[in-house]
């Protein structure tokens, strides 16, 4: 049996700054990121199965990226732990979220499949993580 993959693309509004960033990402801003996961297995061939056929349920990947990472993530403002303000804005806004690294595209992604990886279950394994943070400009994980 060969391998196959599958991807399911979400969306979701966030607001970030660059600390100490020596250019226009220092000040806040937003991006409407748009985010494709991709797993990696083989079809279940179960007789009987409901999911014969499937690596896996379109519906159960929407699922699993829409709590751990679309929900927490949507219409919040990400920043670094040393940001100025960070803990006060995090003290009156609930969608305020404060890393331990510089929330760019490519630390975001990394933090996404770090996320992911251990919520896939096997026999399926996270392989892609691809997050755009412009149309033209994107960020990616892969496995």
């Amino acid at each position: 049996m060969s391998e196959l993959h599958i991807t399911r693309e979400f969306r979701f509004e966030g607001a970030h700054a660059l600390t100490h960033y020596d250019g226009k990402c220092r000040h806040i801003h937003g991006h409407s990121y748009r985010l494709m996961v991709t797993v990696k297995g083989e079809p279940s061939l179960v007789p009987g199965d409901p999911k014969s056929g499937m690596i896996m349920d379109f519906n159960d990947l929407k699922k699993i990226v829409t709590r751990y990472i679309i929900e927490p993530l949507d219409h919040s403002l990400m920043l670094r732990q040393d940001a100025p303000l960070s803990r006060e804005l995090a003290q009156h806004y609930d969608n305020v979220i404060i890393f331990d690294f510089q929330p760019t595209c490519e630390q975001l992604v990394l933090h996404i499949a770090q996320i992911l990886e251990p919520v896939i279950t096997p026999p399926n394994r996270l392989h892609r993580v691809r997050l755009y943070e412009t149309p033209t400009s994107f960020a990616e994980w892969v496995k």
